[in-house]
């Protein structure tokens, strides 16, 4: 996909007016002929045990079709739904339909790229689930697809949509916590596992087309399916999995989710006796144009930590807490972002209306290009000076050839 020109200048205060908050709208008596007809790519465990359930209960969406390469898991989901729901091993079967209007993808990363643009191609609004992208490249043409073919996109970093993170945000923007210095974010040490063999891959499961645009390689129980993310050709670890999540925070507090770090350096654990590919724990510094230094590590309380000249801000899951206490109450100032009390209704409202989802593609692909820039310097062994306009390494071409990776055989985009 070709590059596209976009802002060249990123400012804090810019934000302001296309980020206004709007409180959520009460929900309206949807009629049949009003739903949204959706088909849902990929419903292993988070694709059927979280989004298919939840899409099932909402008044505006109908599903009408899943897709799956695991005959197990496509049966699962249209089971029960009084063959209402139409289950296909190609994903291109719900593209093809003229009566689903948007898509849900839950596929492994390595899968996105492919399964997004071509359901832009195909006019469908989507919801895809994070991180966006396998590489930095994939994700420049995935932003680039969505605004050619005039999509609606919903990035699946539904911290977004939780209100102690959309709080810590705006007192972070509105500067409660004062110059911010550094960014503290732990997200979890990676997983080890012992060496299992290779082996024949089950009925149920179309290996091939599981591997899709990946590398060759024999089928292995713990290269599929859940664990897909501790292998570099399929997904990039923890950096990926809960980065996508947290660096993405960061990017909306910082007021950078247009933009990034200038630089970043990383080191890893690869221990020789673990099976899996991504490091069980790892380093990171980010530094931005401003000076602010963002660590990124395995260990420590999952979450972020803000840190400024006047105190300093801690979000979870679990919890929000600052020091001193004081800057949790009172107004937070005139930098509003938008209000989301919900992930999927978000995007449902967005698809009516048009307009910019709380998790939308650009913003997606810059938090998830974050991730990817700190597994590439803890691979490579050095520091990394990164153009954020140009998303291009300066001065170092051999960098420049890891923004993307070639796809395997016939699979192939064309724009």
């Amino acid at each position: 996909m070709q590059r596209r020109k976009f802002l060249r200048t990123i400012g804090r205060a810019a934000l302001v007016g296309p980020m206004a908050s709007a409180l959520p709208r009460p929900r309206r008596r949807v009629s049949p002929n009003e739903r949204i007809g959706i088909g849902l790519i990929g419903v292993g465990g988070l694709g059927y045990g979280h989004h298919l359930r939840k899409c099932s209960k909402l008044p505006d969406l109908e599903v009408r079709a899943v897709a799956d390469v695991d005959r197990r898991h496509r049966e699962r989901a249209a089971a029960g739904s009084h063959g209402t729901i139409q289950a296909y091993r190609d994903y291109r079967h719900v593209l093809d339909r003229a009566d689903i209007d948007a898509v849900l993808i839950a596929t492994p990363d390595h899968w996105h790229r492919l399964t997004f643009v071509h359901a832009c191609q195909a006019g469908k609004d989507v919801y895809c689930e994070k991180p966006l992208s396998l590489t930095i490249a994939e994700g420049r043409a995935m932003s680039d697809a969505a605004k050619r073919y005039g999509r609606v996109v919903q990035v699946g970093t539904q911290q977004r949509s939780t209100g102690q993170f959309h709080q810590a945000c705006e007192l972070v923007r509105n500067g409660r916590i004062g110059t911010v210095r550094k960014v503290e974010v732990c997200l979890g040490r990676g997983p080890t596992s012992k060496w299992v063999a290779d082996s024949l891959p089950p009925d149920e499961l179309d290996w091939d087309f599981w591997l899709g645009p990946a590398p060759w390689h024999p089928y292995n129980e713990k290269r599929c399916h859940g664990s897909f993310r501790w292998f570099f050709d399929y997904s990039g670890g923890k950096l990926t999995d809960w980065g996508a999540h947290h660096l993405d925070i960061v990017q909306w507090g910082l007021g950078t989710e247009l933009s990034g770090p200038i630089s970043v350096e990383a080191k890893g654990e690869f221990p020789d006796d673990n099976f899996y590919e991504t490091p069980t724990d790892f380093d990171v510094e980010y530094r931005y144009a401003d000076g602010v230094a963002v660590h990124a590590t395995g260990t420590g309380e999952n979450g972020v930590t803000f840190q400024g000249t006047n105190g300093a801000i801690f979000v979870s899951r679990r919890r929000i807490a600052a020091t001193p206490n004081e800057l949790l109450t009172g107004e937070r100032g005139p930098i509003r972002l938008k209000e989301s009390s919900d992930h999927h209704l978000d995007w449902i409202d967005c698809m009516r209306t048009r307009a910019v989802p709380v998790s939308d593609v650009e913003s997606g692909h810059r938090s998830a290009t974050v991730c990817h820039l700190g597994n590439l310097a803890m691979r490579l062994g050095r520091k990394l000076r990164w153009d954020p306009l140009a998303e291009r390494f300066i001065d170092d071409e051999s960098a420049n050839r890891l923004l993307a990776k070639p796809m395997r055989g016939a699979w192939e985009l064309r724009a």
